[in-house]
């Protein structure tokens, strides 16, 4: 199943072009097999992530994108958003009492050098990037942002290898051109936010580019 992780809406996301509809379509339309609404710092009512699944006839499952102090963390489980948020321990606390799962997002943000070329500029920026206090609580690195530039997404995955964490992919969907470039494929049937979780604990997927030549929707 190929699910996008990451994605905004104009009804919760300040910075979003995309209504709820809209997103869902523009899914469909791609070959999707379902989306993760991940608002910032806001997380839709379950119920009306329910009727928009109904109507469509589409996976809609409710997720949040959480600004801290040390990156945005895409957060599955997570009922609301909750003051103290913006600091990891609080995040961390809450998504294990929760039994919430955390994914890092572009995590190229803020830590990519500015000059990749320069002498040891990556290297650097590479060693600043693993101490980040925010990785060892999450279950997965966002290797592939579909708004992320080459460079920026390959710093994403060198972190991912260096900390020998799984790698999903999010369209970080903001506008109907984003739709579609990227997701993350389940290895196993994904039907709720229970399945998508455990799988997310389990390792149970990898990450997928849809629009780079040569990189297909994968058989099966």
């Amino acid at each position: 199943m190929l699910i996008d992780l990451h994605t905004h809406t104009a009804r919760l996301s300040y910075d979003s072009q995309l209504s709820p509809d809209d997103l869902i379509e523009a899914a469909k339309a791609a070959g999707l097999d379902g989306i993760c609404l991940t608002e910032h710092d806001f997380t839709w009512d379950p119920e009306e992530v329910r009727s928009l699944a109904r109507r469509h006839r589409f996976l809609v499952l409710p997720g949040m994108e959480v600004n801290t102090g040390h990156g945005h963390v895409l957060a599955y489980g997570l009922p609301r958003y909750v003051f103290g948020m913006d600091k990891v321990e609080v995040l961390a606390r809450l998504a294990r009492e929760a039994g919430a799962v955390l994914v890092a997002a572009h995590p190229y943000r803020r830590q990519v050098p500015w000059e990749p070329g320069k002498d040891g500029a990556w290297e650097e920026a590479l060693g600043r990037a693993l101490a980040n206090p925010c990785y060892p609580h999450v279950c997965a690195i966002e290797a592939f942002n579909g708004r992320g530039k080459e460079h920026e997404n390959r710093f994403s995955r060198e972190l991912a290898e260096r900390l020998g964490l799984p790698m999903v992919a999010g369209s970080d969907a903001h506008n109907p051109a984003d739709v579609g470039t990227c997701a993350t494929e389940f290895l196993r049937p994904v039907r709720d936010l229970d399945d998508l979780m455990d799988a997310l604990r389990r390792g149970l997927f990898r990450p997928v580019v849809l629009r780079e030549p040569g990189l297909t929707r994968p058989s099966g």
